[in-house]
């Protein structure tokens, strides 16, 4: 199409008016209270990844029958290459971890266990021969568990995100049947403005304008919603997964910040694409 002129008046299609009502913004707030909520999975899935692989070059656990000797162990063991440290785990330490199961046993005997402190991609082999050489020794091996649990965040980290794609799919879709109902609303005017020469991308530039508005305030309010949901969450979870009370900082901000700019992009690109099309087909 020829080049036509530009509209004037502040809104000549009637938008505020074919796409005013408030069904949409309520569906993009759901929308993006979802896209925080799968933000927020995927960062904690990628903490909990992190520190699961720092814990993989923590403390190994080394059991030894109540009668041993724990000196001559420790030293033999903090000789050996790329052991970091070897100490002895007091017994009240030992009563303080088995009391959620045990309750307070204070004559129940203990056996002795050291820490043993490696660092990230040792060599497990000198150690393990070590071990097969004190009568009664057992060492746990936290390497496997640590794989298993590095799988699972690595498969909740690609679910959140497979989540965000299709809100996003979702959410195009319902701005492409709001852009379809504010054609429908306003097909007379759009025609007749088509037919006076109006320029087909400043047309569609205003259907996408309103329409990327109304879906960035939807998602202010769903973001709104989602925050306080998100920090009661992390209240929750952080002492249990990370040993320590939740902090105002462990939010994933600057991606929460993203939710209501990213759906205000995907509202004003599927409105401009659409109408585009629209009107590529009138004659």
């Amino acid at each position: 199409m020829a080049e036509g002129r530009r509209l004037k008046g502040r809104d000549p299609l009637g938008l505020r008016r074919a796409l005013a009502d408030r069904l949409l913004p309520a569906l993009v707030a759901a929308m993006a209270l979802l896209a925080a909520l799968a933000i927020a999975g995927a960062d904690g899935a990628g903490r909990l990844a992190e520190r699961w692989q720092q814990g993989e070059a923590g403390q190994l656990l080394l059991q030894l029958p109540r009668d041993a000797a724990p000196e001559p162990v420790i030293t033999r063991l903090a000789a050996l290459p790329g052991v970091t440290s070897v100490t002895a785990v007091p017994d009240e330490r030992l009563r303080q971890l088995l009391a959620p199961w045990l309750g307070e046993v204070p004559s129940l005997p203990l056996p002795r266990m050291l820490a043993i402190t490696l660092p990230a991609g040792a060599d497990h082999q000198p150690l393990l021969e070590a071990v097969q050489a004190i009568p009664g020794a057992q060492l746990e091996l936290r390497s496997e568990a640590v794989r298993l649990a590095m799988r699972l965040a690595d498969g909740l980290r690609s679910l959140s995100l497979a989540m965000l794609g299709l809100i996003g799919l979702v959410g195009a879709a319902l701005v492409a049947v709001a852009t379809r109902a504010g054609i429908a609303a306003r097909r007379e005017t759009i025609v007749i403005l088509h037919e006076l020469g109006a320029r087909d991308a400043d047309i569609a530039g205003r259907f996408a304008r309103r329409l990327g508005w109304l879906c960035f305030l939807g998602a202010l309010g769903g973001l709104a919603i989602a925050l306080p949901a998100l920090w009661f969450l992390a209240m929750q979870a952080l002492p249990v997964v990370l040993a320590r009370d939740a902090q105002i900082g462990d939010l994933p901000w600057p991606l929460l910040a993203l939710v209501p700019p990213a759906a205000a992009v995907i509202g004003w690109l599927t409105a401009l694409i659409t109408l585009r099309a629209w009107l590529r087909r009138l004659p």
